[in-house]
């Protein structure tokens, strides 16, 4: 069990497995609600990783997990997760890496991946074009408030949108500090992203019926150096498939 103190005081955890060899670690961030165990150890992304040769280190994003979850939203955004992987970066003394989010943790993976000299190879899964504020998309619906009352709502019989359901039954099923996932709800990145900054190689990589991933072409179409995958499943099913691990596996190799 590892931990280390992000700029602002907030206890961050992470896990390391593997050794690794002449390739650079892989660190893994993984989306909102779930934890490192729940995106990438349980659906075998790790251990494919690790039989690959490769050193992982995954976090528990702030306000999940092991790691500490503050209340207020002042302590949240994606951007405040950036900064957090960086300091992983800085405590571990790593001059190169490649780096994999998913969902959340993808937005906060092109953040980093625009302002961080550190990553060789970036992988972002489980965003779309409509994830992110693209030149010419109509802008869409602020959700951070739906969010965050179906997160402090009494019962999830009140929770209406179905795709809020699932993120209430997750938080519930991992026994999450709601109220932290509330203030990052409240805190969630709108602001648009450099991506013609990012110099790593990057993998695009999305469930074909997953609603959160729509129109990812768009996405990849405003990363240099990018190229597409899609697999089978939606937003919860794709991290399971096969494909999705080698897909991860082969451009990270």
């Amino acid at each position: 069990m590892a931990r280390f103190r992000a700029s602002d005081g907030v206890e961050i955890y992470y896990q390391e497995w593997g050794r690794g060899g002449a390739s650079p670690p892989v660190v893994l961030h993984h989306g909102y609600v779930a934890h490192a165990r729940a995106n990438w150890v349980w659906p075998g992304i790790v251990r494919r990783l690790t039989a690959a040769g490769r050193r992982v280190i995954a976090l528990d994003a702030r306000g999940h997990g092991r790691s500490g979850k503050p209340h207020d939203p002042a302590y949240y955004g994606e951007a405040r997760m950036a900064e957090d992987v960086s300091t992983l970066l800085d405590v571990l003394g790593l001059d190169e890496v490649d780096l994999v989010g998913y969902s959340m943790g993808a937005v906060v993976s092109l953040i980093v991946g625009s302002q961080e000299p550190r990553i060789r190879r970036l992988v972002v899964a489980g965003i779309g074009g409509n994830s992110v504020r693209l030149p010419g998309m109509r802008a869409r619906p602020n959700p951070r408030k739906a969010i965050s009352d179906a997160m402090l709502a009494r019962s999830i019989a009140s929770v209406r949108n179905p795709a809020l359901v699932g993120f209430r039954l997750m938080a519930d099923m991992l026994w999450a500090d709601r109220r932290a996932l509330a203030a990052q709800a409240a805190a969630f990145h709108g602001k648009r992203i450099p991506l013609e900054r990012i110099t790593a190689p990057t993998l695009v990589l999305a469930g074909r019926d997953d609603p959160f991933a729509a129109r990812p072409n768009l996405l990849q179409q405003a990363i240099p150096d990018s190229r597409l995958i899609t697999v089978p499943g939606n937003h919860t099913t794709a991290l399971t498939k096969s494909a999705f691990r080698e897909a991860i596996a082969e451009f990270l190799r």
